[in-house]
């Protein structure tokens, strides 16, 4: 499960008693705001992209979705989101909980600026009903394959 592959990977960095599971679903940035107990916009939703061979994460603000403009000037191709399908087997974890934590070792992790704002956010844990409250710099420390900050958002 992949929860248990965060669990792991956080243990290591002596964080994993932080993680909290609920026990409701956290599987939509409302959802997870509800069990969090905050407002959806502190929700750090990970997207999952294509890019030619190689998959990345791109962590956003849950008020947020991708400005096709923006992902084109920064990566320099269209923004192509991952089938549902491919997820799991790219990525290493599951719709719903997908997260920058325990994925497989050649995806990359970006994090978008909207994330800045907020003193700590509710990233996922590699399950349906988990999250961990964190700053955004721990976002940045505790990210696998943490690439840079960019600007692909716009407001919803």
């Amino acid at each position: 499960m992949s929860i248990e592959k965060v669990r792991t990977s956080f243990s290591h960095l002596q964080i994993a008693e932080r993680i909290l599971e609920f026990a409701t679903s956290t599987a939509t940035v409302e959802l997870a705001a509800i069990a969090a107990g905050c407002e959806p916009a502190r929700i750090a939703k990970t997207l999952s992209f294509k890019q030619g061979e190689d998959c990345i994460l791109i962590v956003t603000a849950g008020d947020r979705k991708i400005d096709n403009s923006k992902y084109k000037h920064c990566f320099g191709c269209k923004a192509k989101m991952l089938a549902a399908e491919e997820v799991e087997p790219l990525i290493g974890h599951k719709i719903g909980g997908v997260c920058p934590f325990a994925i497989n070792p050649d995806v990359k992790v970006f994090l978008d600026e909207s994330l800045k704002q907020y003193a700590s956010v509710f990233p996922a844990c590699g399950s349906s009903n988990s999250a961990i409250e964190l700053t955004p710099e721990e976002l940045e420390r505790y990210s696998c394959n943490f690439q840079a900050w960019v600007d692909v958002c716009k407001e919803s």
